[in-house]
């Protein structure tokens, strides 16, 4: 069996997009963006296929509205089905990266992690290592194993901080895949050695 994750984080804007595209790198992955919302500018999916050529997959839904799934369907006047959201079937590993934290709504009755229920793919957790990652990372593991998802690990985003990551890794009982540096400059070269740099490839084959 090929290697299938899925990464969601603590909260929005914490290089979630930038971890899943390293791990995309690494594996030779394909990656998955189920939805979209907001295309102005540079997409997910955009960046993923600009660090990792010829690695994405088309989203399920692409919305205009910058904002949580649920509500940008609803201004943008379409109907989200999450029933219908079935990872791709892909001859390759496959990465695929939610909006946001665990508990962003998809609908109004469905949240990303009651999806990730549905799935049983192996989430990794992706959290920042600034102030309030503790509550935040373990608040995001106590949903996601109160809903039976399984947790593959924790991946940490930015400057060290050896206290926080070992008492969440130590109290919310996940293993600790690594550290992700913040890379000044990102480049496919750039991100590939931050990969390196933190993580064993090992732990996710």
């Amino acid at each position: 069996m090929k290697p299938r994750f899925v990464v969601t984080g603590t909260d929005t804007d914490i290089g979630k997009s930038v971890f899943s595209a390293a791990l995309v790198q690494a594996l030779r992955a394909r990656y998955w963006k189920p939805i979209q919302s907001g295309l102005e500018g540079e997409t997910d999916t955009g960046f993923v296929e600009r660090m990792v050529p010829a690695s994405t997959l088309p989203e399920a839904w692409r919305l205009v509205t910058p904002a949580s799934p649920h509500l940008a369907a609803e201004i943008d006047r379409v109907e989200i089905d999450p029933d219908a959201l079935t990872p791709p079937d892909v001859d390759a590993p496959l990465v695929i990266e939610g909006a946001g934290g665990a508990l962003v709504p998809v609908t109004r009755a469905v949240l990303y992690a009651d999806v990730f229920a549905r799935w049983r793919i192996p989430v990794i957790v992706c959290a920042r290592t600034a102030l309030g990652t503790i509550n935040h990372s373990l608040m995001t593991i106590e949903a996601l194993r109160a809903r039976g998802v399984p947790i593959h690990g924790i991946a940490f985003i930015g400057d060290a901080m050896p206290d926080s990551e070992e008492t969440i890794a130590t109290i919310g009982n996940v293993r600790r895949l690594g550290r992700l540096a913040r890379l000044d400059t990102l480049t496919p070269q750039t991100l590939a050695a931050g990969f390196t740099d933190g993580f064993d490839l090992a732990d996710f084959i």
